[in-house]
């Protein structure tokens, strides 16, 4: 089959690989329709995420028809299936307090030192990133291996296209959970860092629980226009000091919650930010985190913090004295999909929820370096692209 395989920094290709095969009884086989390239993917795209090995095979965010079972498989060869990135047992201590991203069997044991030494615990198998989380091949392919498939995917009603339900497989659950994390009250004002995907959902999300106001905060004018879609005011943070703005915007209180959607590539020349930046590129550092010292400089005094966004290591110049002194709650963490999908997939049948609009290209799975680059270099323009397998490599044109 082809699928798209990583090979060190900004080289990702589309090889042919052996095709996925059933090995436990649980498993099942998806023949790929739609699969799409995360902000998260970018992460591994740009070398910032340990324990990957060439040859590798990308994506997490991906759906398709049944097309192999195993034994003790509870779907059924045909059915068209939506799969959470996150690979959860459904039987452990975590899994049955619906804390699926926490499971603690599906990483294989031979890869749980890994982050036990780093975290402290292991982490949950994902599908397409890392060793770290399983070396588990990803859903950049026009066939995936899907472990415990009676746990995850969620089937999809005959009617519904791709597109509606595509990022019930990640994003969609992201943004929901992050509002959720954010413990939002009716008449709340939220301050959502990063207008990408999860950003973006979140700002919806935010609205449908009851904020009163949404302050959107990037630098992509593109992005902005896209949350300002949903009602959310905008800060580009190029214009103005995001601090000054929100404390004129709140009455000097600041938001009564915040949620950090950028994680550990931060943009803009800040004095933290450079800092970070020479470390990480001298190996001194891991990650770039000036939007999560933000969002606690910012929030008001007892008020709470949420962070979807993806922190791989160890950063340095932590406010632990404001986010102490200022009585902040933070909640964090990879998203329990599992979890959320069925209310999420009623949500978007009902029309209450919009996915569609993120979309900015279709293209062919054999055009998926093309695609990385596109979202990598032009982050205005390019709001999402969904990859499609079986179709003919095209010629796409990316600017200068």
């Amino acid at each position: 089959m082809r699928a798209l395989t990583w090979h060190g920094k900004h080289d990702v290709r589309v090889d042919t690989v052996d095709d996925p095969e059933i090995i436990n009884p649980r498993d099942a086989i998806i023949k790929v329709t739609s699969t799409a390239i995360c902000g998260s993917d970018l992460h591994l795209y740009d070398g910032f995420i340990p324990t990957m090995k060439s040859g590798d095979l990308l994506g997490h965010e991906f759906m398709g028809e049944v097309v192999e079972t195993g034994p003790k498989s509870s779907l059924k060869t045909g059915q068209r299936v939506v799969v959470p990135f996150v690979i959860a047992c459904g039987s452990c201590y975590f899994c049955e307090k619906h804390q699926y991203s926490c499971c603690d069997n599906s990483n294989p044991a031979d890869n749980q030192d890994i982050s036990e030494q780093l975290y402290g615990n292991r982490m949950s198998g994902l599908f397409g990133y890392s060793h770290m989380t399983g070396g588990y091949s990803g859903g950049q392919a026009e066939y995936v291996r899907v472990p415990y498939s009676d746990v995850g995917p969620i089937v999809v009603p005959d009617g519904i296209e791709d597109d509606k339900v595509l990022f019930l497989s990640d994003i969609l659950p992201t943004g929901w959970m992050a509002a959720e994390n954010a413990d939002i009250e009716p008449g709340d004002v939220v301050a959502v860092w990063g207008c990408g995907p999860v950003g973006l959902f979140a700002v919806q999300s935010a609205f449908i629980m009851g904020a009163s106001r949404v302050i959107a905060i990037d630098h992509f004018p593109r992005r902005l226009e896209l949350a300002a879609g949903f009602g959310a005011e905008t800060i580009n943070f190029n214009d103005v000091k995001v601090y000054d703005a929100l404390m004129e915007m709140t009455g000097g209180i600041g938001p009564d919650a915040v949620i950090d959607s950028v994680g550990l590539e931060a943009h803009g020349l800040f004095v933290d930010n450079v800092w970070d930046q020479i470390k990480v590129s001298t190996f001194m550092g891991t990650d770039r985190a000036h939007s999560l010292r933000q969002v606690i400089l910012a929030c008001r005094k007892g008020g709470r913090v949420s962070v979807p966004a993806v922190y791989g290591g160890y950063i340095d110049k932590f406010p632990m004295g404001a986010f102490m002194e200022k009585g902040l709650t933070m909640k964090t963490g990879q998203t329990h999909v599992q979890h959320y999908m069925p209310g999420l997939l009623s949500a978007i049948v009902e029309e209450k929820v919009d996915t569609t609009f993120l979309i900015s290209h279709h293209l062919p799975l054999e055009n998926a370096p093309d695609g990385y680059k596109l979202f990598h270099d032009h982050q205005n323009e390019t709001t999402k692209i969904v990859l499609k397998p079986g179709l003919e490599k095209t010629k796409v044109e990316i600017p200068a």
